[in-house]
């Protein structure tokens, strides 16, 4: 999917608060280092794991589902099976009824999910990071994609 630099830069501007379904506390999984990427940088996270509900993650309880949610979400991040997907898609948009944002991951992809929430006027971001592509769109990548500042092969 081609998406322009503005919508993406659109979405991640009016985007605080987002639902990641499917964060691991495993912290080299990458649906936990992208929350905990995002909650550095000030989005409101709201952790959901239906295996981890009850327990902590960056500062806030984790949920079971969606539907366990209080309040508005304006982006739901989808870190599970593009099999997965619709059944997701129903729930935020069924939970959430001024969602902005459905954002599923790199290798997540379901076209008629994606239709479905298009529909009712929220965006769709398929097969993307939003880390990636915050880090992209406001300028935290550097030489070889690495935002440390230093280029060392030094131990």
């Amino acid at each position: 999917m081609a998406y322009t630099d503005a919508f993406l830069k659109n979405i991640l501007t009016r985007t605080k608060r987002v639902a990641i379904v499917g964060v691991s506390s495993n912290p080299v999984r990458a649906s936990y280092f992208v929350a905990r990427y995002l909650s550095l940088r000030n989005f409101d996270i709201v952790p959901v794991n239906p295996g981890l509900a009850g327990q902590e993650l960056f500062g806030v309880p984790v949920v079971g589902s969606l539907t366990e949610i209080e309040g508005p979400v304006d982006m739901v991040d989808i870190f599970r099976r593009s099999e997965a997907v619709p059944e997701i898609v129903d729930e935020a948009l069924a939970q959430f009824p001024d969602l902005g944002t459905i954002w599923m991951q790199i290798g997540v992809e379901h076209a008629q999910a994606a239709a479905k929430a298009e529909a009712r006027g929220v965006d769709v971001v398929q097969n993307r990071c939003p880390k990636i592509e915050y880090q992209r769109l406001f300028g935290e990548l550097r030489m070889g994609g690495f935002a440390t500042g230093v280029i060392s092969s030094k131990l």
